[in-house]
C-alpha cells in the first residue's frame, strides 16, 4: 500500500457466520449434525423411494419373469388360460400389500424423520418453525431437537448481541465483495439499516476507495494471511477517516471460495486530537526530557518512592552515593537500603507524620539526619522531602545531599575561627609587644649610650665595674627586645651568615626567664667557634624559641626535677641542634601527625598548632630537616641539622677607614632630646663634632647653612618623618641623602616607609645602639664604596 489505511466492512454470508458457528455447534451437541441444514426432508423423501424402488424392482421383476414364462408362449395352454384371473389377483395382492407397508414406513418412520428434518433445516437456516407433531416413538428425538434449536437460538442470539456489542466495525464481507453480515457498530457508521446493507457490495456502501484496499490485501488473505494495517481512507458520505483494521479469511459453510471478517477500530478523533495536542505533546517531551535530565544529571541523590516507600526513582547520584544499582534498588523499602537501623524506627515515624500532614496539603519536608551506603558506613545527609500528586496517586521524592564534606568543613571553618582568633590574638599580642618594644628603644638607647660613656669616662675601677654592669643589662635588655621585634615583623626571608651559637643564645635570652620561672632547668652545651650556615637569623631564632617553649609547656604538669636539654654542635657538614625535655614523651599515634598545620594537642586558647609545621618549613627551607623521637630514659627529643655554608666560613669584618675615626661633622636629629643627648655624646666620644636638632625643619636649615658629613635622623618625628626628611635631601644633594643614616626602634612597620626612601637603599641604625653599631654605621656611610655595599639591618 502507498498509503497505509483502514479497509473498513466485512463480508457475510447467506447466514452471519455468527449463526452458522452456533448452529453446526448447537447441532454437533445433540446429535443432528448429519440433517442437512437446507433440503433434508427433500433428501430423506428421495432417499425412501430409492429404497422402495429397490425393494419393489426385484419383486416386478420376479411377477413379470413368472408371467412371461406362463403367458409368452406361443402357445398358452388352457389351464393357463384358466388361472389367469388368479395370477393376476396374486400379482395384485402383493403390489397392494407392498404398497400399504412402504405407506405404513412413510407414515410412522419417514414422514416424522423428513417433517422433523425439514422443520430443523428452517430453523438452521434463522427461519423460525415449530416442530410438527410426530408418532410417540419420534417424541423423544423431537424434544432433543427442540432443545438444541432452543439453544441454537439463544447462543445465535447470544453470539449476535456480543458481536453488536463489540466496540468495533465487524462485517463479514463474501468473495464477491458483497456484504453478508454487519454488526451494530457499522450500521450505525453508514447510517442505513441492516437491508440497506446485507447483499450490496461494499463499492455501494463505502466507496471505490475501500474497495481498492481490498483488492490491494486480498491476495494475502486469500493465502491464509491475516492483515493489519492503519491509515487515512476517504468515503463516501462519511469524509476521510483514520482507522485501524484487522482482515482476516473466513470461508463461509457451503461454500469453498475465501471472504474477509474484517475488524474496524475508528480512531479518527484520537487522531484528530493527537494532531491537534501535537505541539503540546511536544512541549511535555521536551519537560519530560529536561526533568529527566535534571534527575539524571542531578548532584545530589533523588529517590523517588510510592506511599508504601516503595523505590520507583533512583538517579545515578543516588547510585554513587549509596552504592546499590538503580534496578536493584526500585521495588525495594527505602528504608531497607539507605536507613541505618538504629535510626530506622525514627525515620520510619518522621516519615509517618509527614506523610499524614501531607493529607492536609501540600508540605515540604527538611531535615538532617544519618544515612547508610551498601558497604554499611553511616555518613550525616540532608533530606528534602516534596510530594508529587498523580490523580488519587502520591509519589515522595527525597533529594539527599551528603553533608560529609560540608560538616567537614564546617569543622576546619569551626577550627579556622579558633585558629583565626588565635592568630589574632597573637598578632594583637605581636602588635602590642612591637609597640611597647618601640616605646622601650628609647630609654633602652639612653641607658645604653649613657651606660657606654659611664664606663669609658669611670674615674675608678668601681665606678666602672657598675657601669659595665648596667651597661650588660642594659644590651641584654635590648637584644631581647630587638629580638622580638624581628619575630613580630613581616619580611621576606634574609641568606645571611649566621652564626647558630648565637641564634641559641639569643632565644635562650627572650625565654629563659618564663622557663626558670616555671621551675625548669635548663642544660646548655654549646660547642665554641662553630662555622656559620647561610639563613635568615630571627626565623632560626623563632625556631629555637618556640621549641622550647614547646618544651616547657610539656614539662609543666610534671613531678620535680623538670629540665630542658640544649646541645648545638658540629656534625660532619651540618651544624646539629637537639632540643630534649624529661617530660611524658609523645605518644607514637600522635607523633607522624605533630608537625600538620593547625594540628595541637594543646587545650583550646593555648596553642595554635602553627609552632612545629612553621618550625619544620623554616629548617626545611634552609636545606635542613628536623627529626622527632621520643628519649629513652623519657621525654621527647628535637634534633635539627643544617648545613654550613662552607663559602661563608668567615664573616667578612668591615673595614674601617682611619679618615672616618675622628673630625666628622655629624648632623643628629630626633624629637626626643635625651636620645639625641645619648648619641651625640656616643659620636663626640668616637672624636666627631656633633650638632643636634629636635624638629625636621630647623633641620633643613642646618643643611642648607652648613656642612655636614653625616646625618643621623629618627623615622619616627612630628611634622616630617625621617624618610621625607632624607628625600628633601637627595633632591638638594643626592651624596649627602647616601650619608644620612636613619634611626629607629621601629622594625615592625619601619622596613615599610623605608623601603619607599628616594635614590638608593637607606642606611638604618636600630635602636637601642652600643659604639659598636655607631661605629661600623659610620665606617658603611664613609668608607669610599662603603654606601653602595653597605646592608641595611632592617
Amino acid at each position: 500500500m502507498t498509503q497505509q489505511r483502514r479497509g473498513t466492512n466485512v463480508p457475510t454470508g447467506v447466514r452471519s457466520p455468527a449463526e452458522t458457528l452456533a448452529a453446526e455447534k448447537a447441532m454437533a451437541e445433540t446429535g443432528t449434525r448429519n440433517i442437512p441444514p437446507g433440503n433434508g426432508g427433500t433428501d430423506l423423501s428421495r432417499r425412501f423411494a430409492g429404497v422402495l424402488i429397490l425393494c419393489g424392482l426385484p419383486l416386478l421383476l420376479l411377477v413379470a419373469a413368472l408371467g412371461w414364462s406362463t403367458y409368452g408362449q406361443a402357445e398358452v395352454t388352457s389351464q393357463a388360460r384358466d388361472h389367469i384371473v388368479e395370477h393376476l389377483l396374486l400379482v395384485a395382492g402383493i403390489v397392494a400389500t407392498f404398497s400399504v407397508l412402504a405407506t405404513v414406513v412413510w407414515r410412522q418412520f419417514v414422514a416424522p424423520a423428513v417433517a422433523l428434518a425439514r422443520a430443523g433445516a428452517l430453523n438452521g437456516r434463522g427461519t423460525a418453525t415449530a416442530l410438527p407433531d410426530v408418532p410417540a416413538p419420534w417424541e423423544g428425538l423431537r424434544r432433543q431437537l427442540e432443545i438444541a434449536i432452543t439453544e441454537q437460538r439463544a447462543k445465535i442470539h447470544q453470539l449476535r448481541a456480543m458481536i453488536d456489542g463489540i466496540p468495533l466495525r465487524t462485517v463479514y464481507v463474501d468473495p464477491d465483495l458483497i456484504y453478508r453480515d454487519a454488526n451494530r457498530e457499522f450500521l450505525e457508521f453508514v447510517g442505513k439499516s441492516r437491508d440497506e446493507v446485507i447483499g450490496h457490495s461494499v463499492g455501494e456502501i463505502l466507496g471505490p476507495e475501500v474497495v481498492e484496499q481490498y483488492q490491494i490485501m486480498g491476495e494475502r488473505v486469500r493465502a491464509g494471511e491475516t492483515m493489519r494495517w492503519e491509515g487515512w481512507i476517504p468515503f463516501v458520505t462519511r469524509g476521510e477517516r483514520y482507522l485501524q483494521v484487522s482482515l482476516m479469511p473466513y470461508v463461509a459453510v457451503g461454500d469453498t471460495r475465501v471472504g474477509f471478517l474484517t475488524f474496524t477500530r475508528d480512531l479518527t478523533e484520537l487522531k484528530r486530537g493527537e494532531q491537534q495536542l501535537a505541539r503540546n505533546m511536544e512541549a511535555l517531551a521536551r519537560s519530560e526530557a529536561m526533568n529527566k535530565a535534571v534527575v539524571v544529571s542531578a548532584l545530589d541523590a533523588i529517590i523517588v518512592s510510592d506511599e508504601d516507600w516503595r523505590i520507583v526513582e533512583f538517579n545515578p547520584a543516588a547510585e554513587a552515593m549509596f552504592g546499590h544499582d538503580r534496578a536493584e534498588a526500585i521495588g525495594r523499602h527505602a528504608f531497607d537500603i539507605v536507613v541505618p537501623d538504629d535510626v530506622r524506627d525514627m525515620q520510619i515515624d518522621t516519615m509517618t507524620r509527614y506523610k499524614a500532614k501531607v493529607d492536609v496539603g501540600n508540605l515540604a519536608r527538611r531535615f538532617d539526619t544519618v544515612a547508610r551506603r551498601r558497604d554499611g558506613t553511616v555518613f550525616p545527609v540532608e533530606y528534602s522531602v516534596n510530594t508529587i500528586r498523580s490523580g488519587d496517586h502520591r509519589l515522595f521524592m527525597a533529594h539527599v545531599r551528603d553533608l560529609t564534606e560540608a560538616k567537614r568543613m564546617e569543622a576546619e571553618s569551626q577550627a579556622n575561627r579558633e585558629r583565626l582568633h588565635q592568630v589574632e590574638k597573637l598578632s594583637a599580642m605581636g602588635s602590642l609587644l612591637a609597640g611597647v618594644a618601640h616605646e622601650l628603644n628609647n630609654p633602652l638607647a639612653i641607658v645604653i649610650a649613657q651606660s657606654s660613656l659611664l664606663v669609658e669616662k669611670a674615674a675608678s675601677d668601681d665606678v666602672k665595674r657598675r657601669g659595665e654592669r648596667i651597661h650588660a643589662a642594659a644590651e641584654r635588655c635590648g637584644r631581647i627586645v630587638k629580638s622580638f621585634l624581628a619575630m613580630a615583623r613581616q619580611k621576606p626571608p634574609q641568606r645571611e651568615p649566621v652564626d647558630m651559637a648565637q641564634v641559641v643564645t639569643g632565644a635562650l635570652d627572650m625565654v629563659s626567664y618564663g622557663i626558670r620561672s616555671s621551675g625548669i632547668a635548663i642544660d646548655r652545651d654549646i660547642t665554641p667557634d662553630l662555622p656559620v650556615i647561610s639563613g635568615d637569623r630571627d626565623l632560626l631564632t623563632q625556631v629555637i624559641a618556640n621549641l622550647m617553649i614547646n618544651a616547657q609547656q610539656a614539662l609543666m604538669d610534671r613531678p620535680a626535677p623538670r629540665q630542658i636539654s640544649l646541645r648545638i654542635a658540629r656534625a660532619g657538614a651540618d651544624i646539629a641542634i637537639r632540643v630534649a625535655d624529661n617530660g611524658p614523651g609523645i605518644p607514637p599515634d600522635i607523633m607522624r601527625r605533630v608537625f600538620e598545620p593547625y594540628f595541637t594537642t594543646k587545650p583550646a586558647g593555648v596553642g595554635t598548632g602553627i609552632g612545629l609545621s612553621i618550625c619544620r618549613n623554616v629548617v626545611e627551607a634552609h636545606g635542613g630537616k628536623v627529626v622527632l623521637s621520643n628519649r629513652a630514659e623519657g621525654g621527647a627529643q628535637f634534633d635539627i641539622t643544617l648545613p654550613i655554608a662552607e663559602a661563608m666560613a668567615e664573616v667578612p669584618e668591615i673595614v674601617t677607614d682611619p679618615a672616618a675615626r675622628a673630625g666628622l661633622s655629624i648632623l643628629i636629629v630626633d624629637d626626643e632630646v635625651d636620645v639625641a643627648r645619648s648619641l651625640a655624646e656616643i659620636v663626640e666620644g668616637l672624636g666627631h663634632r656633633p650638632v643636634t636638632v629636635d624638629r625636621p625643619a630647623a633641620a633643613l636649615e642646618e643643611v642648607a647653612n652648613g656642612r655636614f658629613d653625616v646625618i643621623f635622623a629618627d623615622l619616627r618625628m612630628p611634622g616630617l618623618d625621617g624618610v621625607d626628611f632624607r628625600d628633601r635631601i637627595h633632591r638638594r644633594d643626592p651624596a649627602l641623602a647616601e650619608r644620612t643614616v636613619i634611626v629607629t626602634g621601629d622594625t615592625v612597620a619601619g622596613p615599610d616607609r623605608l623601603a619607599r626612601a628616594e635614590g638608593s637603599e637607606a642606611v638604618v641604625l636600630e635602636k637601642p645602639f652600643t659604639f659598636d653599631d655607631v661605629r661600623t654605621v659610620l665606617a658603611r656611610v664613609v668608607v669610599p664604596g662603603g654606601t653602595a655595599a653597605a646592608a641595611s639591618r632592617d
